[in-house]
């Protein structure tokens, strides 16, 4: 079949197909990928926890800015990306598509930069602004920061790579691509950090490591499938000539959702220093059970992205109520999926917790935390899934102001409760509580807003 004919046979059955079956079809590959992302995840902290509580509360201050990279890099600016190259597919226009390629590897490149430079000049102090005040402690999470971050390129590229080809409908490669990532990952992850076959250990720093080399490997295959002859999305040369309105496509979707990304991780972030000024066993249990809570975003990102590519198809071909049909279906799949999870964490949370730690403090703060916020999961499946959604359609800008109602109610909070020297289940309470306003703003939000693309400003 020849290009063009793959082209419209794809964009036909994302306008014209079953809702549920084409959205499942389209999430399938993605749900693939969580499993073994989540198994990343899981082992990276297994293995660091063998070394200890100082290295896994060491971790455990890192991980929310590693999961402000993989956010901004492939939920925000990568929704931007996929929704720019999904709108422009609906409509009919390959050459766009095309050009927005380039641009798209283009932000990849600078924002990867961009990463490194502020953790490794900043990471001190961002780490102490957490509440790494034990140099032990802090020690522990540059070791493991440095690492990582010194490849930050790798990962924006990508996670842009793989936004490309789903704002294509292309959801197989993308995810089998990282999931081969991932098997590459854990065994070398184990491998750097414990030592074994004469590979001297490096502690931490070897988690670090194997996060990199997955993220190379990645980018290496999604590149070379890219610009195959064969593919549609492989860029002419006419089309490296670099355009503002072509940034300004995917920024008015991809920066605005940084910001709630930045909104999501900043949340995390102050919790976790306030946490942390309960004691190293406090952060350490809390940074576990958050940990689930944090992995059900790219739970919500296999069906959201999804959506991004469904709805801004419909989108660009001007289906607006079918486009509102897919982003209800998708937020009622994700919001069951998390409540199962709430649920069982919520009647039995040491099948979580002692997966990291046996420590009995570290596990009484993990266990209350995920007996208090476990049943609120739905909430947080609703918010994230309609956000997604909001990127197909092109408007962000109440989902994200969603997110900030919730930053509003969990940072003030916990720092009211601080002050009043409350015990630690009450902070939980209010984090519960935050993902009660996000998710009832966002439906809020979603049911609100017209989705009809507004006419595009004549080009100068």
């Amino acid at each position: 079949m020849s290009t063009a004919s793959t082209t419209a046979s794809r964009t036909e059955r994302l306008l014209h197909g079953p809702i549920v079956s084409t959205l499942l079809r389209l999430a399938a590959p993605g749900v693939v990928l969580v499993a073994f992302q989540s198994a990343v995840s899981i082992t990276d902290s297994y293995f660091v926890g063998q070394l200890g509580t100082i290295p896994l509360a060491g971790i455990a201050l890192v991980f929310p800015l590693v999961m402000l990279l993989q956010m901004t890099s492939a939920g925000a600016m990568g929704g931007g990306v996929s929704s720019a190259i999904a709108r422009a597919l609906g409509a009919g226009d390959l050459a766009t598509a095309r050009r927005l390629v380039v641009h798209a590897l283009v932000i990849g490149l600078g924002m990867g930069a961009l990463f490194t430079l502020l953790l490794l000049v900043l990471g001190p102090s961002i780490y102490q602004l957490l509440g790494g005040q034990n140099e032990d402690t802090l020690a522990q999470a540059l070791a493991y920061s440095n690492m990582l971050f010194a490849g930050s390129i790798l990962v924006w590229l990508a996670n842009t790579l793989a936004s490309i080809l789903r704002g294509s409908g292309n959801m197989s490669v993308p995810a089998f691509t990282l999931a081969a990532a991932s098997v590459i990952h854990i065994p070398l992850c184990g491998l750097l950090v414990q030592g074994a076959a004469g590979v001297p250990a490096m502690g931490i720093r070897g988690a670090g490591v194997a996060y990199v080399c997955a993220a190379a490997f990645s980018t290496l295959v999604m590149l070379l499938y890219l610009i195959r002859p064969s593919s549609r999305l492989r860029p002419m040369c006419t089309d490296w000539r670099l355009d503002r309105s072509m940034f300004r496509e995917i920024l008015r979707v991809g920066a605005v959702s940084s910001l709630s990304s930045l909104q999501t991780v900043l949340t995390s972030v102050i919790l976790t220093g306030i946490v942390g000024s309960y004691g190293i066993a406090a952060l350490a249990g809390y940074g576990v059970g958050v940990r689930l809570e944090l992995l059900q975003v790219p739970l919500v990102f296999a069906i959201g992205q999804a959506q991004v590519a469904l709805i801004g198809t419909n989108i660009g071909a001007g289906h607006i109520a079918r486009a509102k049909r897919v982003a209800w279906i998708g937020a009622a799949m994700t919001a069951c999926m998390s409540l199962s999870i709430g649920l069982i964490v919520f009647g039995w949370p040491e099948l979580w917790v002692q997966l990291f730690s046996q420590d009995p403090a570290v596990l009484a703060t993990g266990s209350t935390y995920l007996r208090l916020v476990g049943p609120f999961y739905p909430f947080l499946a609703l918010g994230v899934c309609l956000y997604f959604a909001s990127q197909g359609s092109g408007r962000v800008v109440l989902p994200v102001l969603a997110g900030t109602a919730r930053l509003i109610v969990a940072v003030t909070g916990g720092a009211l409760l601080v002050r009043l020297n409350a015990p630690l289940w009450t902070i939980f309470v209010v984090i519960a509580l935050g993902l009660l306003v996000y998710g009832s703003l966002t439906v809020w939000a979603v049911a609100r807003t017209d989705w009809t693309p507004k006419p595009k400003r004549p080009s100068p």
